[in-house]
């Protein structure tokens, strides 16, 4: 069967029927036995010819998107989700699924405290749903994945599905409008596709874009701004031989521990190359994967490596800065970091590498030191005066969340948290609006816990206090094979319906995702 990618078949992968067939997957002794390992996935090998070389190709920034209008108050932002063609492999041409028909979509940038909208026209062949990761929204524009905004139009032999949803989703048709108060701090979030089942293929196809959080507080930091001011998403992808993606047909299937490209992207560009000035810059990394994980460093050319001065996480500024030598990230995190190319002289080259990848993979991009330049910026001693460290209490609610394979008979096996796959009338817990409670995330591999509406801070680890890079606010964490990852949730903004579930994309299309309400 061809492995190119394309909208399911109706009714493929039918909703109730997901334990006993779509997600079902069978693994023998040796298949338990990688659950420990650090790969989070399987490669699947692009049939397309590959970039002779990498750095090759100058990074593209996404371009700014402008408001449409001015409503009530508020900026209101039109996108249309659409094909799009991309060069991104030398010599051939790649359709993507893009807002705005590209890949990545538009940035947004919008201030905190002032209403945002969003308005997306869906002018695909299949529904999508958009949620704004690490946003504090209301529940009916947070991207629940039952919520479907229907296309306009029907791919070749099928028919347009019928408004109204089995699921309890709220379907609408042509367009939605979706209302972000965006009442929190200054923060690199992200927007993507959130498709129950089909999240994967279509984050893969390109619906995902940057969507940046300014505020007073951040504005009176002498960081640095304009063009040293740099978005980065990184992405694995894989094609066919006429430069379309390759995605496998039956993922759930195939690939249970999720897909893993052999083309490194950053910003829609293969292994890319930044010329630089020998001064601070503002990277803000976004691990927008279906499942790789990164091990980042720099490496300088001729031995030597640089250093990240980390200034932000998920949901915004750290208190104070700290210094890394290596970052992880796993899939939906971010960190916002600094790096001096002032360390070194003009003609460096120096390398982001990933040291979890393999091969080609081990490369992310390249930065090449020009010229020489003044520079202003620094980063001070002290980032925010708002954030606020929260501590447990003896009477704060716990409550714990186990991400695992589990069995369904007959050695069937599929993702579940605490031992029962996704369904939309299925309630995880109850937190009150304003509270503070102790979640325990625990695992049998690599799952990227993501949670939706709720900042937290990580406090544990494995019954160790958390790791360097687990610190700030924060909406996604890795918890790694066989780990338990406390941490305290709090719940501000919005009653209503919510989602957590795993950011590795085959997960979470494989039912492993869960409801909370809050009350």
């Amino acid at each position: 069967m061809s492995q190119r990618l394309r909208p399911p078949a109706p009714g493929r992968r039918a909703f109730l029927g997901l334990a006993a067939a779509g997600a079902a997957m069978t693994l023998g002794a040796a298949g338990f036995s990688r659950l420990a390992g650090a790969a989070t996935g399987r490669v699947l090998a692009s049939t397309a010819p590959l970039p002779p070389a990498p750095f090759a190709v100058p990074l593209p920034i996404p371009p700014t998107a402008r408001p449409a209008r001015t409503e009530d108050g508020a900026d209101v932002y039109e996108l249309e989700q659409r094909e799009g063609q991309a060069r991104i492999l030398p010599g051939l041409t790649t359709t993507v699924w893009g807002y705005d028909g590209i890949f990545p979509g538009p940035t947004i940038t919008a201030r905190s405290g002032r209403r945002t909208k969003v308005r997306v026209h869906n002018n695909l062949t299949v529904p999508t749903v958009t949620h704004l990761h690490g946003g504090i929204t209301p529940p009916d524009s947070d991207g629940y994945p039952t919520d479907l905004l229907l296309p306009t139009r029907c791919a070749p032999g099928q028919s347009r599905p019928h408004a109204g949803d089995a699921h309890g989703g709220q379907t609408t048709v042509a367009y939605r409008t979706y209302d972000y108060p965006v009442p929190q701090q200054a923060a690199t979030l992200w927007y993507h596709d959130h498709r129950m089942d089909h999240s994967a293929p279509q984050v893969w196809r390109g619906l995902a874009g940057f969507f940046l959080i300014t505020d007073d507080e951040e504005d009176r930091l002498p960081l640095p701004r304009g063009d040293r001011d740099i978005p980065l998403m990184l992405c694995d992808r894989s094609f066919n031989e006429d430069g379309s993606f390759r995605y496998p047909d039956h993922a759930h299937d195939t690939f249970p521990d999720g897909v893993l490209g052999d083309v490194q992207l950053v910003n829609g560009a293969p292994w890319p190359l930044l010329e630089v000035s020998g001064c601070r810059y503002r990277l803000r990394l976004l691990n927008g994967s279906n499942a790789r994980r990164y091990q980042l460093r720099l490496d300088v050319e001729g031995g030597g490596r640089g250093r990240f001065v980390h200034i932000g996480s998920d949901g915004g500024l750290l208190p104070a800065p700290q210094h890394l030598d290596a970052i992880d990230l796993a899939p939906g995190e971010r960190f916002d970091v600094i790096v001096d190319f002032a360390d070194h002289p003009v003609g460096s080259r120096i390398t982001l590498r990933n040291t979890a990848g393999q091969g080609p993979m081990r490369d992310v991009m390249r930065f090449d030191v020009v010229r020489a330049a003044r520079d202003s910026t620094r980063v001070p001693a002290r980032l925010s005066n708002r954030f606020e460290a929260l501590t447990p209490t003896e009477g704060m609610p716990v409550r714990t969340f186990d991400f695992r394979r589990t069995s369904s008979g007959d050695d069937q096996q599929m993702w579940t948290i605490n031992g029962k796959p996704f369904h939309p009338d299925t309630v995880l817990a109850c937190p009150r609006l304003g509270s503070v409670e102790r979640w325990r995330f625990s695992s049998d591999f690599h799952h990227p816990v993501h949670v939706h509406l709720a900042q937290f801070q990580v406090i544990a680890r494995g019954g160790h206090p958390a790791d360097a890079m687990d610190a700030g606010w924060k909406d996604t964490v890795d918890v790694r094979p066989y780990e338990v990852v406390e941490a305290l949730v709090r719940f501000t903004g919005y009653k209503g319906r919510y989602m957590l579930h795993c950011h590795n994309l085959e997960h979470e299309d494989m039912a492993m995702m869960g409801t909370f309400q809050v009350t």
